[in-house]
């Protein structure tokens, strides 16, 4: 199995796509906009994946936030609130907060669960500063790394509830850079006392199955290298200091944080102790050369890919109305407290 992740083009396989995908054998997909017209065709693109391979459960994933970051939209899917309503709810009531967070994420995780999505790059860790960049901004869980922490928890439990597995990012924070790392490579200068802060939500979850890395370069550990390309920061603080052996995911390879070819980012990431490396754009040359460039997946990989699935389910799992429906009354109910 190829140790990477690969997004499709389009609402279905392409010939090419189906080809290269039986032939590459990777890790598993990412879907985005582009991908999701209905539920039914939606669940039709997840079953072909998984007939692809003959597997039961694979790792189809998506990003599926809430607020600005969603690919399933209305009308066809419900919209999902931010994290920032449930950082609101915890000023008043923390452990309504906590509920509610809990609730929304089962919902949310029905919906993926009936279109066959195994995997939501859900929550975000990063624990928001003032002044820095809007990209995490309203996304992000709170300023306090207890709340974010606890909301984190809540949020991977109702995924779970859902048979949804959560993916904590990105590690080991992006709540404080000043620039978009979509656009370009942004440079955090804090010290280890304030990057302390940083790490605590994801220490407090590190059993957490999957985990993924953020393109940050940090000067008090690497003054050279993004996170996902620096092997200190993987081994020493990802590994090490946060205590985290689960699934570790590049972030997208795509953004302009990184430098150089696309397969040459992959490559590296994989050699700096990623496990799997993230190409989200579905452009069959970047593919190919990833498939050249990256080593086997290790047995390692391979033991952390099986523990992240295994509760999961197997196929895509008919939607429960009513029960979302109360699950949407109950955090409403506990929302409209703030």
């Amino acid at each position: 199995m190829l140790p990477a992740i690969f997004g499709l083009s389009g609402p279905v396989l392409t010939a090419d796509e189906r080809a290269f995908f039986q032939d590459a054998d990777p890790a598993g997909y990412i879907l985005f906009g582009r991908n999701v017209e209905s539920r039914e065709q939606l669940r039709e693109l997840t079953d072909s994946l998984r007939d692809l391979h003959g597997r039961d459960r694979l790792l189809i994933s998506i990003d599926q936030e809430g607020g600005r970051v969603a690919r399933m939209k209305p009308p066809v899917w419900v919209p999902y609130p931010a994290g920032e309503a449930f950082d609101r709810l915890y000023d008043v009531a923390p452990a309504s907060a906590i509920e509610a967070a809990r609730a929304n994420a089962q919902a949310l995780g029905i919906d993926l669960a009936e279109a066959g999505i195994s995997v939501d790059c859900l929550p975000l860790l990063d624990v928001r500063q003032p002044g820095a960049h809007d990209v995490i901004g309203d996304r992000a869980l709170g300023k306090e790394p207890q709340r974010v922490a606890a909301l984190g928890r809540a949020t991977l439990d109702g995924l779970a509830r859902a048979g949804v597995m959560g993916v904590i990012k990105h590690m080991p924070g992006h709540g404080r850079a000043m620039a978009d790392s979509h656009k370009e490579l942004p440079t955090v200068t804090a010290g280890e006392d304030e990057l302390a802060a940083d790490l605590a939500p994801f220490q407090a979850l590190s059993g957490a199955a999957i985990g993924m890395t953020g393109h940050i370069r940090f000067t008090a550990w690497d003054a050279d290298l993004p996170a996902t390309l620096s092997p200190f920061v993987i081994e020493e603080v990802i590994r090490r200091r946060i205590g985290f052996d689960g699934l570790l995911l590049t972030d997208d390879l795509d953004m302009a944080a990184l430098e150089g070819t696309v397969p040459e980012r992959a490559a590296r990431a994989q050699a700096a102790g990623c496990d799997i490396a993230l190409n989200c754009w579905a452009r069959m040359p970047d593919m190919i050369g990833i498939a050249q460039s990256l080593a086997p997946m290790s047995a390692q990989t391979a033991a952390r890919l099986d523990r992240a699935l295994a509760p999961t389910a197997a196929a895509a799992v008919p939607r429960d109305v009513a029960l979302q429906a109360e699950l949407f009354a109950r955090r409403d109910t506990l929302l409209a407290l703030a």
